[in-house]
């Protein structure tokens, strides 16, 4: 029987379609579905026939794994909880989006260890499992409303071009699909990049739509130090910080972030492009630090999304941040714990923020030594 078809863009209610897809799933039927960059074909994880029926109408070598499809990275991290800082931080920023994290599958706590033992061979034959966050809206819309993850590919045969449109998933695999969601031309039309993330470090197994150097961007460890306006105690804690890190690497200032660390500062209530005060940039000055580069910003969804730590000034900062991102909280710290807040020196003398920079310094030596120890060696 030809599969059905639903034409998204001509849909009444998406949420029909969507309860469409989801009842075809759970009953064990295959979807044809667009993800941001092919057309796939997916089955319930949990439904060991499903999955083996994807894999024979794909002709599909058992040593050749689908990628197991979750809703977000935190729902990815219930699957592979011990998975590095690494793996963690490439979740973190590049799901939803087109990359495939090859992790260790064989985690007793995770919860590979409740699906059907017959989808193993599908799903981490060789010991390791490709997680992957699709992007497209339909897609995650239906991956809200099921119970599990699901087990997904692209939608052609074994080693024929990928599908980048609905047709060309039927096309492909004809009866053996249920139901196809066309939502137009693939948007990228090319693969996931494929990722093995093992320990601290990440290698390119497919590279797809992310490269290489993007990758080593999105790898490097980013270290936001927050206050109020990001014009005094901030921009001293970023410098300092800077230098410790260029010291203990044997590197100068301006190397640290080529070794794997960028470190940057905000402020919750900056006016952005301010400059540094003239206080912070003479004792950056007296270190040999430069703050002319220096312009305060506002600390943002984005920046606390991308942020490793987001380190704060006061207690009060603290609160601040968690009261809006609340999902922050392990990657939010207090500069100087044992010691409490720095008070704000803004419109105090040189000795003030003396004192200020020398609260800042005494406070920097645990975070560094957290950071360095995620650093890899060259």
């Amino acid at each position: 029987m030809p599969p059905q078809w639903i034409d998204v863009a001509k849909a009444d209610d998406v949420r029909d379609l969507v309860h469409r897809a989801v009842q075809t799933l759970a009953e064990g039927g295959l979807i044809a579905a667009p993800t941001e960059t092919v057309y796939g074909v997916a089955a319930m994880a949990t439904n060991a026939a499903a999955v083996a029926k994807m894999a024979e109408a794909k002709h599909r070598a058992e040593s050749a794994p689908f990628a197991l499809a979750v809703k977000s990275a935190e729902d990815a991290e219930d699957y592979a909880p011990q998975w590095s800082p690494l793996a963690r931080r490439l979740a973190r920023r590049c799901w939803p989006g087109p990359v495939t994290l090859v992790v260790e599958a064989n985690q007793p706590e995770g919860l590979t260890s409740q699906l059907p033992p017959e989808v193993a061979k599908y799903l981490w034959p060789k010991g390791t499992l490709g997680l992957r966050v699709p992007a497209n809206k339909v897609l995650q819309d239906v991956m809200r409303m099921l119970a599990g993850p699901i087990a997904l590919t692209s939608a052609n045969v074994s080693g024929q071009p990928d599908a980048i449109t609905a047709q060309e998933c039927v096309d492909a695999l004809g009866d053996a699909i249920d139901l196809v969601l066309d939502d137009g031309p693939a948007h990228y039309g090319q693969a996931s990049s494929v990722v093995d993330v093992s320990g601290d470090r990440f290698t390119i197994l497919r590279e797809g739509v992310v490269g290489k150097q993007t990758l080593e961007r999105l790898s490097r460890m980013l270290v936001v130090f927050v206050c109020t306006g990001n014009t005094c105690r901030s921009p001293l804690a970023e410098g300092l910080m800077r230098r410790k890190l260029a010291e203990s690497l044997g590197v100068r200032d301006d190397e640290v972030e080529s070794r794997g660390v960028i470190v940057t500062s905000a402020g919750l209530a900056a006016s952005s492009g301010s400059r540094a005060s003239q206080q912070t940039a003479e004792l950056l000055k007296e270190c040999g630090i430069s703050a002319d580069q220096h312009t305060a910003q506002q600390l943002s969804d984005h920046l606390v999304r991308q942020a490793d730590l987001l380190i704060t000034m006061t207690r009060g900062h603290q609160q601040s941040i968690l009261d809006v991102w609340p999902e922050a909280a392990p990657r939010v710290k207090l500069l100087d714990a044992e010691h409490g807040d720095i008070a704000d020196p803004i419109g105090g003398s040189i000795d003030v923020y003396r004192h200020c920079a020398d609260q800042i310094k005494r406070g920097l030596d645990q975070h560094a030594e957290a950071i360095l120890s995620e650093i890899p060696s060259p």
